[in-house]
This record gives structure tokens, C-alpha cells and sequence, in this order.
């Protein structure tokens, strides 16, 4: 078998996109932030297919479901929002798959032998997923139906995908969509159950170390318990990822509305994509601990202390200088012994004060940059903070950029990537348009708007 192996695990609620949640989605800010650096390392993996595995397609109970059709459309008009969501199909792939599951002694059918089965149409938990790990709507998509049979044979399903992109040679990405226990919290619509964040903990735990095999013996009692939809889902993933343990990062676990929500990537080759990212946002170092500091790093520095050694905040985020603007979009970057350890930021003001901008994007930094552990209290005495302080953006040409001096934005439709200026490596336009255009996911051959804009930077 190929050893490139790339697979997300993405929740799927439907109040996460835009038009359906507004402002709310920014709640689950980290499952978002996950999510958009899924969709960086999928567009740099550059995948020839996306197989996804959804619990909410159309199932059998006992067979495994194939839509094989060539092109595949659907809206979460249910939710609120009208828009058509469309991907081509490919047909190869599906009917090989089926194919290879009858050879299997797997019993599976084409959703388009009945049109009960709607072949064709996307449900949310397709849906959702994919428009943020694939906003341009241009990959092939197969899409498999859980059923009710074994985990074994949820397991043995992603070894029959794999084998069959390998025989086609296509270079696939393996979506598991699920949402972990749904009864976190009293209240939630599942009922609430005080061992579900105890099934979510094990499945974490199973993920983060790579054992997916394990997944298929977690106590039946506890996973009746957490109510889940997703767990056979990754149990499909892991069989697609071959022998334990399977590189795997967890890259956002949260459960804002009484439902957990996992994102993960999964193989070699996602895991890989996902570290790619931090090296190419590694820039200059500055504000080091036990030197004078500016009052908006000492802010940054402050909360992240706070978080880090108590879980809370001592005050509401404040800023006395007068030249800090009363709102603005800012990053917060992190390094220790000159590596970057976080940097998460805004293009745009999302809070009322540039104050609790800076205070929020300090704290994803420090605890969920996807591509990071959560910082510990002993990392707190050598933490180097810097907040960089966006101005307005402008429009621009490709002779209006200097890296030392601005930095660039570059957007395609809904893609959208940012650069700072003035970063170790960068130190001419085509790198500096060329790295924030795979942060987009943006191919070299592909035309995008560019803007410029200028930082205070502040150590």
C-alpha cells in the first residue's frame, strides 16, 4: 500500500457555517480555527478524490451504501441556508469500491438502484465538511453510507477504499464526518448523561495516539451512554490508515451546545501538511520574558499566564495607550528558543475592543493553534510574545508588495490567506504570495485578489 496516507476527522453541525449559525459559530472558534488549517493541509496535499464516510446519508442496516453518481449537490436549506453545494463525482471509484466489497463477502449497494436512496444528493453531514475542507468545490467526491453492521466491518469498508485508490491510482483524502457523545451537558436535545465525556475522553485518547483499532473495543455500555453518530466513521478512517499506531494529531475538541466535536488529522501525510504550516508562519521573535515590554504585550503575556497556570482571567482586557486604535484585527505569535509554539489572529475586528482582540487571539494562541499542544506553565518563564497590530488593508499589484514592509492577503472566491511582513525566510514577493496562497489553498495557476497592509508590531 501507498504510504501516503491523508484523512480528517470534521464534526459536522450545521450552526458552524456562516449563513446558518451568524456570530454563534464563532463559539465553537476552535473547531473553525481546526478546520481552516484542515483545509490549508488538504489543499497542499492536493488529493485527486475525497471518500467520505457520512452518518447521515442514506443507510441499510445491513449493507455498506455507494452513491456513484457523477455529479453530487445538496443546500442546508433545512437550516437556513439556501445555497447550492455541488461536487463531481467519480464513478471509477465508486463502482470499483462496490466491486471489491462484494469480492469482500460485504454486502453493498449503489444508491442508485432505488431512488429512495436519493443517489446524488448531499446530506449535512457531507455538506458541512466540506465547505470548509473543500470551499472550491472542484475535487471528485465518492460518499459512503454507514450501516448497522460490525465495527470490523466499518474497519475492513476503509481497507477496501484504500486498496481501490491504490489500484486506480488515485490520490485520495479520507473524510470521516461525525459528532462525538451528544449528551455532554444537561438540557442538550440528546438528554444528558454525566459518562458521555467520558466516552469522548477515550476516543481522544485512542485518536491523539494513533490506536484506532481500539476504537472498535471501547465498553458498549459507555458508548450507548455518549450518544455518538461519528465513531464508526473513524473506525472506517482506521482502516484506511492501515496498522496502529497511525500519525494522528487532534487538532480541536470542544462541546460549546452539549455535542463534542472533534478534528483530527489522521496519516502521514496530513500530519506532515499540518506541521508545514507552523514552519511557514515562523517569524522574527520579540517581547522576551523579564524585559520592558509594551503595554499590549504585557496584556497578551497576562492573559496567557492567567489561562495557563488558573483557567481564568483576573480582569476585563483593558488598553490605557493612546495609540493603539479602540479596534482593529491583531495576531498574536508565540515562540520559545526561536521556534514558533502558537500564532492565531484576526484580518478583521471580531470584539468590541482592540484590547479584548488581542486578550481572545492570546489565549487561542497559547491553547488551540491546531497545529499545537496547549501550552504548559513550566513553557511560561521562556515564552517570547509579540502582537502584531493589522491596519487597514488595501488593494494592490504585485510590484505594490515589499515583505519587509507589508503584508499580503490574497483571496479566490472563499479562500482567503494571510502573510505577515517582516518574517524570517520571506524575503521576496513570490515567496511571500506563494506561502499565503497554499495557507488559501489556492493553487500557483490560479488567479486571486491581492491586498497589502501594514502592522505595528510590538514587543
Amino acid at each position: 500500500m501507498s504510504s501516503e496516507v491523508f484523512g480528517i476527522v470534521s464534526p459536522h453541525p450545521p450552526i458552524f457555517v456562516p449563513k446558518v449559525g451568524g456570530d454563534e459559530a464563532l463559539t465553537a472558534s476552535r473547531s473553525l480555527g481546526a478546520l481552516d488549517a484542515a483545509r490549508v493541509a488538504l489543499a497542499s496535499f492536493a488529493p485527486g478524490v475525497i471518500v467520505l464516510i457520512s452518518p447521515h446519508a442514506p443507510l441499510l442496516a445491513d449493507a455498506f451504501l455507494v452513491d456513484t453518481s457523477d455529479r453530487m449537490s445538496g443546500s442546508l436549506s433545512a437550516f437556513g441556508d439556501s445555497d447550492l453545494y455541488a461536487w463531481p463525482g467519480d464513478r471509477e471509484l465508486a463502482l470499483r469500491i462496490l466491486d471489491r466489497l462484494d469480492t469482500a463477502d460485504l454486502p453493498a449497494m449503489a444508491r442508485d438502484t432505488d431512488p429512495r436512496l436519493q443517489p446524488g444528493a448531499l446530506d449535512h453531514a457531507t455538506i458541512v465538511p466540506l465547505s470548509f475542507l473543500e470551499p472550491t468545490q472542484s475535487v471528485p467526491l465518492v460518499v459512503l453510507s454507514l450501516s448497522f453492521r460490525s465495527y470490523a466491518d466499518h474497519r475492513t469498508l476503509g481497507e477496501v477504499v484504500r486498496e481501490c485508490c491504490n489500484d486506480l491510482g488515485r490520490e485520495a483524502a479520507f473524510v470521516a464526518s461525525g459528532d462525538m457523545s451528544h449528551r455532554l451537558k444537561p438540557g442538550a436535545a440528546a438528554g444528558y448523561s454525566p459518562r458521555a465525556k467520558d466516552l469522548d475522553a477515550r476516543i481522544i485518547e485512542l485518536v491523539q495516539t494513533g490506536r484506532l483499532d481500539e476504537l472498535s473495543r471501547i465498553d458498549p455500555d459507555l458508548i450507548e451512554a455518549g450518544g455518538e453518530c461519528g465513531l464508526r466513521s473513524i473506525i472506517a478512517l482506521g482502516g484506511y490508515a492501515g496498522e496502529d499506531p497511525v500519525p494522528s494529531r487532534v487538532l480541536a475538541y470542544e462541546g460549546p451546545w452539549g455535542v463534542g466535536y472533534l478534528t483530527a488529522a489522521v496519516g502521514e501525510a496530513a500530519v506532515a501538511a499540518i506541521d508545514r504550516q507552523a514552519i511557514a508562519e515562523s517569524g522574527r521573535k520579540g517581547g522576551t520574558a523579564g524585559k520592558d515590554e509594551s503595554e499590549i504585550v504585557c496584556l497578551a503575556r497576562r492573559t496567557i499566564e492567567g489561562v495557563v497556570r488558573s483557567g481564568t482571567l483576573d480582569a476585563a482586557p483593558s488598553l490605557t495607550g493612546e495609540q493603539y486604535p479602540w479596534r482593529a484585527g491583531a495576531f498574536v505569535s508565540l515562540h520559545r528558543d526561536g521556534m514558533l509554539r502558537g500564532c492565531i489572529g484576526t484580518i478583521q475586528p471580531t470584539r468590541p475592543t482592540l484590547a479584548e482582540e488581542v486578550a481572545a487571539n492570546a489565549i487561542q494562541a497559547a491553547l488551540h493553534d491546531p497545529r499545537f499542544r496547549p501550552l504548559a506553565e513550566p513553557e511560561l518563564a521562556d515564552l517570547d510574545v509579540k502582537v502584531d497590530v493589522l491596519q487597514p488593508p488595501e488593494s494592490c499589484t504585485l510590484s505594490d508588495l515589499d515583505p519587509s514592509r507589508y503584508g499580503v492577503i490574497v483571496t479566490n472566491g472563499g479562500r482567503r490567506g494571510l502573510l505577515l511582513p517582516d518574517l524570517e525566510g520571506v524575503d521576496d514577493v513570490a515567496t511571500q504570495v506563494s506561502i499565503a496562497m497554499q495557507k488559501a489553498g489556492i493553487s500557483p495557476g490560479e488567479s486571486c485578489e491581492i491586498e497589502r497592509f501594514r502592522v505595528d508590531r510590538y514587543t
